[in-house]
């Protein structure tokens, strides 16, 4: 049976082409025991605190399907800082206890409810919205929890699609009207959010100034994002340095600053902002405030504004959000959009991507594998 399911997961994910008729009618029959037990596997935490220590890998009951409802199995889900976070209590909406963890991922579809159109067996879907834990190996929802995505989208795009990237869009799109020609400044350029940004960037036709920690495979790091399509990339310190004038000989001072820091590193990309300039805050890596010069106010008449994708999420609905859904896969499959540098991990070894996912300097994503 274990064999059985294997082959209809990798006929399932090369997309819908001959094999999606039958890897549906294979799934429904090899799942049938499954979901007459209606139990599944999950990495769940009763408590908060370090998460190697309080998430667990535990056999939970799934709830029955309603007639709007859908039930899908996962296929993969990344670990981001932010689901680090709340497993430890710090974040600050914080999930009823006991949870599971994970707000992000992509699964596919296995049965729907008598009152579901728009979706089928075989689709794939990510979350709408965060509160679903996506770490687990099926999940059960009200269908406008979830938006749909093509099936022909290579596996680790998809499941790294929901969060970063939509941050990452948001924010170019949202706070300055930006033309070809135009900079942005990061920090954090190396994270999820960041790597995302340079590409849709890009494609935008905008320069991207990517701040990163010095570190010792700098180089390896510098080849990594300039392949993605990184302009100038340059560290905490060297932002800090005069020599930046020089840059700004090559290319116009930013317009908008992406800042997932915090501290020091928030108040230096600000300080390069043209008259007029928005830094937004996504992000606190450093947990240190965002401290903003007097003279940056008065003078640039710089703006300081915050983004959470999970709010604009609630705040313009589902309709808007599929929309934006479709607008990223277009970039995917146009080539022009790229998933983060990444590590597959299987579900089972949960404990390995949790270890990489804290350790300093880690530029890969952990993604679990279902």
């Amino acid at each position: 049976m274990a064999l059985s399911w294997f082959c209809v997961r990798v006929l399932c994910r090369r997309g819908p082409g001959r094999w999606g008729p039958l890897c549906r009618v294979m799934g429904r029959v090899l799942t049938s025991s499954a979901v007459a037990r209606g139990h599944c596997e999950a990495l769940v935490y009763h408590k908060h605190g370090d998460p190697l220590r309080v998430i667990r890998l535990e056999t939970l009951k799934l709830p029955q399907l309603g007639d709007s409802d859908i039930r899908a199995q996962m296929l993969a889900a990344p670990i981001n800082p932010s689901d680090m976070n709340i497993v430890q209590g710090t974040y600050p909406i914080l999930p009823d206890l006991p949870a599971i963890g994970g707000n992000e991922g992509v699964g596919q579809i296995l049965e729907v409810g008598s009152k579901v159109t728009n979706l089928k067996p075989g689709d794939w879907v990510i979350p709408s919205d965060a509160g679903l834990g996506t770490w687990r190996m099926e999940a059960v929802g009200n269908m406008n929890r979830f938006s749909k995505v093509s099936n022909n989208l290579p596996l680790l795009c998809a499941a790294t699609l929901g969060v970063n990237t939509c941050t990452a869009y948001r924010m170019l799109c949202d706070f300055e009207t930006l033309k070809p020609g135009d900079s942005v400044i990061q920090n954090a350029a190396n994270s999820g959010v960041g790597q995302a940004a340079i590409q849709i960037a890009k494609a935008m036709g905008l320069k991207t100034i990517n701040v990163v920690r010095d570190r010792p495979n700098l180089q390896q790091l510098t080849d990594s994002m300039k392949s993605m399509g990184a302009d100038y990339i340059i560290t905490e310190e060297a932002l800090r340095k005069p020599d930046m004038e020089e840059l700004f000989k090559e290319v116009p001072r930013p317009l908008l600053a992406l800042n997932g820091v915090g501290g020091k590193s928030a108040t230096e990309i600000l300080r390069h902002l043209m008259k007029g300039g928005t830094i937004v805050t996504y992000g606190g890596m450093a947990k240190q405030p965002v401290i903003v010069p007097v003279s940056a106010l008065i003078f640039n008449n710089v703006k300081v504004r915050g983004f959470w994708m999970t709010q604009w999420k609630r705040d313009h609905g589902h309709d808007l959000v599929q929309e934006m859904i479709s607008v990223l896969c277009d970039f995917i499959q146009a080539g022009k959009l790229r998933a983060p540098v990444c590590t597959k991990v299987k579900f089972q070894d949960y404990r390995t991507a949790l270890k990489a996912a804290t350790t300093p300097f880690t530029s890969s994503k952990q993604i679990l594998i279902m």
